[in-house]
């Protein structure tokens, strides 16, 4: 059994303040190429031009140290929170699921109550993209799509009320 059905059974919770994030390979290097470019290439930038504002005097009216300072904070910020979504990652490869039930990483084709067919991939919380149909597996579509199978009529709630679809095919196959 993987590490996902495991915690999924035990009921561990992944998110901004539990100790696992789900995450797909592709997931995981992004989040990793994002702090790479913040800590290599962003930050320094950010750091020279402070320190040339500050060397220029008064800092009080001084728009790019203000500026500079600001944005310096807010690269910090963001460097803090991926260090700990990289930090608790628990990297799961769809290519490596095996089965017939909606687990993480499933490339899941539904069908909605207006017949139109529509792909969901469940991904982390980091991963989201509606335009390309992923969806995070704590979202509510991704948590009534998990453990279902082909055949199994879904439910959940939307903005516009109570929606439900049926699981059509279940694919695990890399998100690349």
């Amino acid at each position: 059994m993987n590490q996902f059905m495991e915690d999924l059974q035990g009921k561990e919770q992944s998110g901004p303040g539990s100790s696992k994030n789900y995450i797909t390979p592709s997931g995981y290097v992004r989040l990793r190429e994002e702090l790479k470019l913040l800590l290599s290439v962003e930050r320094p930038k950010v750091v020279e031009v402070v320190a040339w504002a500050a060397s220029n005097g008064d800092r009080s009216e001084n728009a790019d140290y203000i500026y500079g300072k600001k944005r310096l904070r807010e690269i910090d910020h963001r460097i803090r929170f991926l260090q700990k979504r990289i930090d608790s990652a628990v990297v799961v490869d769809p290519v490596e699921q095996r089965g017939s039930k909606v687990l993480f990483g499933a490339t899941v084709t539904v069908l909605n109550d207006d017949g139109e067919e529509k792909t969901y991939c469940i991904v982390g919380m980091d991963e989201t993209d509606l335009h390309k149909g992923r969806v995070s597996w704590k979202s509510p579509i991704g948590q009534a799509l998990l453990q279902s199978q082909v055949g199994n009529v879904v439910t959940f709630k939307t903005p516009r009320g109570v929606e439900e679809l049926e699981v059509v095919k279940v694919l695990y196959v890399s998100l690349e």
